[in-house]
This record gives C-alpha cells, structure tokens and sequence, in this order.
C-alpha cells in the first residue's frame, strides 16, 4: 500500500492481513461504553474513529463480520484483532476501532456514548501508578 501518510489515515490488525486507509478527514471520534461495545473490544470502553464509507479502501479483505441488525462488527480471521462496526441506519459510515489506527493518538474522542453504562470506575489511566514495561514482573 503506496501513500502519503500526511494524508492518509491507516490501520489494520495485529498480524497485517487486513490494512485499510482513508483518503479524507474523518467526521467523527467517540467513546462508547454500552456493554456490547465493551464485550467485542475486551475493554471497559471502546474508542473509535467514524470515516465516509466510500473514502475507504481494504486490503486483504474486510475481515470476518459478526453480529445482528442494525450492527456488524468486523475482525480478522487469522490473528482475532477487532477493526470495525458498521451500522445499516448510516449506510455510508464505517467506524474503526481506535487501536486498529496506525497512529491513534492522531484522533482524540469528542464525544461519549451510553454514559447510564459506564462503569463505576473511572478509568482514568493518567491517576495511576505507572511502569515503563510490563505491569507483573516476568521470568
């Protein structure tokens, strides 16, 4: 995949079967906590990343697409990486999952969803203890 990563947004699984780019801007950033979220990301929230459906190109495949209307959600078959939802009441928008992004850090979240569903917790990464490697010492 040749391209100008000043303009280009990219991404992909974890072990590079699936790469996807866009060629515009996106038009949305978002944290979601409703807990079908949660549970297909593994996480106590999702951040994502909404594009133009027709701004975007695959390469390797979409993935292996998984769910019930409205909703698909999209992964890689060979490595189990989450990339994607899509919903059919905005048919021209796919919304990428925030670490399949290349350089997430690119597109800080404006917004949150389904606050009645967060967790009690705040998760708020920055108020703890940190390490610079693994977080339980390994052999």
């Amino acid at each position: 995949m040749t391209h100008d990563p000043a303009t280009l947004h990219t991404g992909g699984c974890r072990c590079g079967a699936i790469r996807f780019s866009a060629s515009a801007d996106p038009h949305y950033a978002a944290i979601c906590h409703c807990g079908d979220c949660r549970r297909a990301s593994g996480a106590p929230f999702l951040a994502f990343v909404g594009f133009r459906r027709r701004d975007v190109r695959f390469e390797g495949g979409e993935g292996k697409r998984y769910g019930r209307d409205p909703v698909a959600r999209s992964f890689c078959e060979t490595c189990g990486a989450p990339i994607a939802y899509e919903d059919t009441r905005l048919a021209d928008e796919i919304f990428f999952n925030l670490g399949a992004m290349d350089r997430p850090e690119r597109y800080e979240p404006t917004v949150q969803a389904f606050l009645p569903e967060r967790l009690p917790f705040r998760c708020l990464v920055v108020d703890l203890p940190g390490h610079d490697g693994m977080s339980v010492p390994r052999n």
